[in-house]
């Protein structure tokens, strides 16, 4: 599989309904989309970077040139034998995931293609459903919140999360609990909290939630051991959870209990599947987070949720909640029952609709080899 040639380009898409969280409100994605051109193949991948440096420090503008200039030149004119081998070609830029799993993971799709194989199959899962959940931001008002948890669990949706901070947290739980004492509900705080605020965290247990995640700052697991040893409720670590080597010691210490793995933030899918082996080794589930993805990035989230370890419903979800048009034929379709059925079509098993995409697209430049900076 040789690589010829590397698209990158930004495209707007403005979201149904706003979604908050603990970092603020998003109205639109500003969404990077590459194509790795591949003697005749093309693979798609989103980046997941967001428009901003809050969830990371990464975002749309160091995405790209890291692309153009560092990562692109790294693989072009490489004839692969597996996508995986782009890991180490591009291991010498420091940091930069989201960016890195751009490029891996658009070469994943191309392999899938080529060796005419869907790409769960080639990732190795085993799955021919996987269950949803979906996850909710800060809305306007409970009564608002209400409204959209009553309607998620009349689509059918397995698990509900809510995202809170401090001062929207422990009554908006409550007012849940006494509508839905059964669902399936946890709660993501995205860094919100912090250790002194123990005492304040132990009434979350009361609720009886599979989870709260991420509830201390984004680079810890060290305290995060301390905090879950206070609580009853399961701490699932997302944004500390950068790598393999992070996983083992948040197994090691007892800093979590279920793993939240977003393929763009631990660097594509090889150190995806590195993740979710460390984790299931240590008895650990683990589940697929979404970033707000296209069509293009919520097609990989499907192939990665059917490896065998995923055994908690993600925030894999139907097109619809987030896009009054998605850029995939046929856009994903979550069934009555809260599931996603897995497509058996070469690639993604979905098709890239080019001409809406052609619409979309803001910038778009084509690297080769011998033209990048």
């Amino acid at each position: 599989m040789k690589i010829e040639a590397i698209t990158i380009r930004e495209i707007h898409m403005p979201l149904v309904h706003f979604f908050e969280t603990s970092f603020g409100r998003a109205y639109s994605r500003r969404i990077l989309l590459l194509t790795a051109h591949c003697e005749g193949i093309d693979g798609w991948a989103e980046c997941v970077a967001s428009d901003a440096p809050f969830y990371s420090s990464e975002w749309a503008e160091t995405a790209w040139p890291t692309i153009q200039q560092y990562l692109a030149p790294a693989v072009l004119g490489r004839t692969l034998t597996t996508a995986r081998d782009s890991a180490a070609l591009m291991s010498k830029i420091r940091g930069h995931r989201m960016a890195k799993a751009a490029v891996e993971n658009a070469l994943w799709d191309a392999e899938a293609q080529a060796k005419q194989q869907p790409l769960w199959k080639l990732l190795g899962g085993t799955r021919r459903e996987i269950p949803c959940g979906v996850s909710i931001g800060i809305q306007d008002s409970i009564e608002q919140l209400l409204d959209k948890i009553e309607t998620e669990l009349a689509a059918g949706y397995r698990r509900i999360k809510v995202k809170v901070k401090p001062g929207w947290d422990v009554k908006v739980l409550e007012r849940i609990r006494a509508q839905w004492p059964e669902i399936v509900l946890s709660c993501d705080a995205n860094s919100a909290y912090t250790l002194d605020e123990v005492e304040h965290l132990r009434k979350f247990d009361q609720f009886n939630l599979l989870m709260i995640e991420q509830p201390l700052w984004a680079d810890d697991i060290y305290y995060h051991a301390r905090l879950q040893n206070e609580l009853q409720t399961p701490i699932c670590l997302d944004e500390s959870i950068r790598q393999a080597r992070d996983a083992a010691f948040a197994v090691d210490v007892g800093a979590c209990r279920i793993v939240n793995i977003k393929v763009g933030r631990v660097g594509g899918f090889t150190e995806a599947k590195k993740v979710h082996d460390v984790c299931q080794a240590g008895s650990i589930p683990v589940w697929c987070g979404g970033m707000l993805e296209s069509g293009v990035g919520r097609a990989h989230n499907i192939a990665l949720s059917t490896l065998e370890n995923f055994r908690l419903p993600g925030d894999v979800s139907a097109s619809k909640r987030y896009w009054h048009e998605d850029i995939i034929e046929p856009e994903v379709e979550v069934t009555p029952e809260g599931t996603i059925a897995i497509r058996d079509q070469p690639g993604t098993g979905y098709r890239l609709r080019e001409d809406l995409v052609e619409k979309l697209t803001l910038r778009k430049e084509t690297v080769r080899t011998g033209t990048a900076k």
